[in-house]
């Protein structure tokens, strides 16, 4: 017996891919958003000249503040569909199972309905993904907002 004859993949790349669109189009516009922001406040800052260490301080924490509930809505999306789609029976379990898969942490009391387990799969590509950018975003900040002396 096969186990592959077992699961319809093709439901899971359905709603999968679209989902991973989404959760990436949704983190890209908001980082881009912050990005622009926090550029406007920078050059303001710099021209009255405040001090480095504070507004790196400021900068970071809300540059990590705002990635991780990008983080925690990308997870309740996810979530929403496992509801939608009956792959988890409550929406506590969706949300610990969504999060534990965008991070790829897992939880193994927490378990998708049979023909969604590639579903689950396909969010922790997503959490790669979407980790991936937040590092990068993390790191263009730091960039932006130390001058090259202080480096």
């Amino acid at each position: 017996m096969n186990p592959l004859d077992e699961v319809q993949w093709g439901h899971d790349w359905a709603w999968g891919v679209p989902l991973i669109a989404l959760t990436c189009v949704i983190h890209i516009l908001c980082l881009a958003v912050f990005t622009a922001r926090v550029d406007r406040v920078l050059d303001t800052m710099r021209d009255r000249g405040r001090h480095v260490t504070l507004t790196f301080s400021l900068v970071m924490a809300m540059a990590v503040t705002l990635v991780t509930t990008l983080h925690i809505l990308e997870g309740g999306i996810w979530a929403l569909a496992f509801r939608y789609l009956d792959a988890i029976p409550d929406n506590r379990s969706a949300m610990l199972y969504s999060l534990g898969a965008l991070t790829t942490y897992g939880d193994t009391s927490i378990h998708l309905a049979h023909q969604w387990k590639m579903l689950g799969g396909l969010e922790a590509v997503n959490g790669v993904l979407l980790f991936g950018l937040t590092t990068a975003f993390l790191f263009a900040m730091i960039q932006r907002v130390l001058p090259p002396a202080k480096r």
